[in-house]
């Protein structure tokens, strides 16, 4: 399934499986402790979508390459 999610005023969409529907409010806990950690707004950005995968999230930039974020 796909959802498209908002922060910091970026829409991203998000592809996660239908099982986990919990990935999500896990995924926007993460980004809501992540929020005043300047170094990581500035990566966010650049990121194209979103993937999740349990309970990691699997951020894909622009250029093909990924950052894996641990978010349970």
């Amino acid at each position: 399934m796909t959802k498209v999610i908002t922060f910091k005023n970026r829409k991203v969409p998000v592809h996660y499986p239908s099982e986990h529907k919990t990935a999500i409010e896990m995924l926007n806990n993460k980004l809501r402790e992540m929020e005043l950690n300047f170094d990581f707004r500035r990566k966010w950005k650049r990121i194209a979508s979103v993937e999740m995968v349990r309970d990691v999230a699997i951020l894909q930039y622009n250029d093909g390459t990924k950052l894996y974020m641990e978010v349970s």
